[in-house]
């Protein structure tokens, strides 16, 4: 489901923005910002919410990027610029100063885009299953998908000039959620709630259009390989892969980054180089683990927890 929690910022004309905060907000407690992959919603954080190490140690704060869940604003085109930009100013509304965030797939990309706009503010960042660069031809070079040849057809049949009120997205679509992100994780019921939920966020014309500058960002997006040598906070990447030692850590400067075993968008060769690239972070490290898939944070809970509590203990 979405969220059932909103608050409105100023961006865009202002934006009406899907969040779920872990409990009533405690200052005395570090924040994490979570923030979701392609067409899911904050339940996808519904594992870390119910983690009470978790909780009892920081405020969790999903928030539904622009084209997702319960989010919505006055203007159809937006980017992650625009997503980075409203998570701040939720940050604003909630009266949090400073927080960490943690970004799952597009998420990675977005909460990257944060630590950019407000480097006084993101005390770090925890990217899983992702990648810096855009969709380029370095990139599928190395393993990664070619999400441009297989999604714009989808895109394509979401254009229209006239009005779509008995618009729902398609099963197809809703399986490639589910599969793509959780891979042998996806259970027949897991499967079932996220189609349902696809379903409920993406159906009429307003929906249509929604799903239409979700996927309009993922395949336009520009990349940041020149601009992460910006960040300057902690980076952890978690990675999944299939054919290297368990647990193997790029260390640069204590950079973080861990990524999984079957990680089927981006693979494992970029994360190795892209880690290398956060020349001014105080700590960044990549962290391979197996047995996993592209949502680390949904079927590598623990290991996800076990990096968020290092991050905040060490840097709080």
């Amino acid at each position: 489901m979405a969220a059932t929690t909103t608050v409105t910022v100023p961006h865009l004309g202002g934006i009406t923005a899907g969040y779920a905060l872990s409990g009533e907000y405690d200052a005395s407690k570090p924040t994490c910002v979570l923030i979701n992959s392609m067409c899911t919603t904050v339940s996808l954080y519904k594992t870390q919410f119910e983690n009470k190490e978790l909780t009892d140690a920081v405020n969790l704060l999903a928030i539904e990027p622009l084209g997702h869940g319960a989010t919505s604003c006055p203007t159809e085109h937006f980017t992650y610029w625009d997503t980075a930009i409203m998570a701040l100013q939720v940050l604003d509304k909630l009266g949090i100063d400073k927080a960490y965030a943690l970004g799952t797939s597009q998420g990675g990309w977005m909460v990257a885009r944060m630590a950019l706009l407000a480097p006084e503010r993101i005390q770090g960042l925890l990217l899983l299953g992702t990648s810096m660069d855009y969709e380029s031809a370095d990139s599928r070079s190395k393993g990664c998908w070619d999400p441009k040849t297989l999604l714009s057809p989808f895109y394509d049949n979401w254009c229209s000039t006239t009005p779509t009120p008995d618009f729902v997205v398609d099963d197809v679509w809703c399986g490639m959620v589910a599969t793509l992100g959780f891979g042998a994780a996806g259970t027949t019921e897991l499967v079932s709630f996220w189609t349902q939920t696809v379903k409920g966020v993406y159906s009429g014309d307003e929906g249509r259009k929604k799903l239409k500058m979700a996927l309009a960002c993922l395949l336009d997006r520009d990349g940041l390989l020149r601009r992460v040598r910006d960040i300057t906070c902690p980076v952890r990447w978690l990675q999944v892969r299939v054919s290297l030692s368990l647990s193997t850590t790029w260390n640069l400067a204590a950079n973080s980054v861990y990524q999984g075993t079957d990680d089927a968008p981006y693979g494992t060769q970029v994360p190795v180089e892209q880690i290398k690239l956060f020349t001014s972070s105080k700590d960044a490290t990549l962290t391979m683990i197996e047995g996993g898939n592209h949502y680390l944070n949904a079927t590598n809970p623990a290991e996800v927890a076990t990096a968020l509590l290092d991050l905040v203990n060490k840097y709080k």
